[in-house]
């Protein structure tokens, strides 16, 4: 049985060093998810509903699979996807069904209280109603699967065991947040440039306040940028800023000490190579202003941190999980 090779007493099985990496990835889409859906509405109630509705299957680089399955991207369509469809290996309740399956593996390593509240939480989204989904409902529906997120997250915190394993969740959680600020904000960025005539408008305006709120980001932006809201400076804190707990830099920042976390404190063989990938992209976070970012292409720039990102997340497989078979619901890498 492989085993991460540690220079403590007990060494980690790989088995549950990649169910941790991947549970916490899990979790952290459905809460992004779940916010993104919350706030898709702003857009559609702002005459756009197409367009808000269709930019949520992009983000999730599902334009095939749905078009193949549902054609137009309509309100409706988009909801049962992403909150009914069970086949949809994106889907809330199936991102929530692979996190409980990964926890099963750690049965051994995480607390009563975790896994309790887990089960109940796949319990519940795998039982959601077409009623639950519809109208207003939405909005309660998000934030109970948001605040099941958050529970769990701080059931977490208060109760696992500080040794390798916490590292490892810690690594998935942050890549995958990372990735999801990128996701967000290249696809929306884009969608909301609005044109000459609705600068600063109400609409205007409000469009940008949505997209803060997708990434939790609204009341810390306006305690840095009272009056300011432009594209850039949206771009600029959900990309750079480096106090906000979901900005891509604080992100690679925190990877990028995790992993020496591993390497120095359990003598973890293995780190390097995803240690110079990730030096090299908060290099290029921390050398660039969003001036320079913006004028030379913001989505290429996002398309690059995304690939360095899956890259990390490679070599962190190669390293750590090559000798354990993934399951199906892991071996898809998004």
């Amino acid at each position: 049985m492989n085993r991460i090779v540690s220079a403590g007493p007990q060494p980690l099985l790989a088995r549950y060093g990649e169910s941790l990496f991947w549970m916490a990835r899990y979790l952290e889409r459905v809460e992004n998810l779940a916010r993104v859906l919350d706030v898709t509405q702003t857009f559609e109630a702002s005459g756009r509903p197409s367009q808000a509705w269709e930019s949520v299957v992009r983000i999730n680089a599902d334009e095939k699979e749905f078009a193949r399955r549902y054609g137009a991207a309509t309100p409706e369509a988009v909801r049962r996807f992403y909150l009914l469809d069970t086949d949809n290996t994106t889907s809330i309740p199936a991102s929530v069904a692979a996190a409980r399956q990964n926890a099963r593996t750690l049965r051994p390593l995480i607390s009563t209280e975790m896994w309790a509240q887990l089960n109940v939480f796949q319990g519940w989204t795998a039982a959601l109603t077409e009623e639950e989904v519809a109208g207003d409902g939405l909005s309660r529906l998000c934030a109970r699967i948001k605040e099941s997120v958050q529970l769990h997250t701080g059931i977490t915190e208060g109760t696992f065991y500080r040794d390798q394993g916490w590292h490892f969740l810690q690594l998935g959680r942050f890549i995958e947040r990372a990735d999801q600020t990128t996701r967000l904000l290249d696809i929306k960025y884009h969608l909301l440039l609005p044109s000459l005539a609705d600068v600063g408008s109400a609409l205007d305006l409000s469009q940008w306040h949505a997209l803060l709120r997708a990434a939790a980001g609204y009341h810390a932006f306006r305690r840095i940028h009272p009056r300011e809201l432009t594209p850039r400076a949206v771009a600029d804190f959900l990309l750079l800023n480096g106090a906000f707990p979901r900005s891509v830099l604080v992100c690679v920042r925190q990877t990028e000490f995790t992993l020496e976390q591993l390497r120095a404190r359990y003598g973890l063989r293995g780190t390097r190579e995803a240690a110079e990938r990730v030096e090299e992209l908060r290099a290029g976070l921390e050398e660039r202003d969003i001036d320079r970012i913006v004028d030379s292409g913001l989505h290429e720039f996002l398309d690059w941190v995304q690939r360095m990102l899956i890259a990390i997340s490679g070599s962190i497989g190669t390293a750590f999980f090559r000798d354990w078979r993934p399951s199906a619901t892991q071996s898809q890498d998004q």
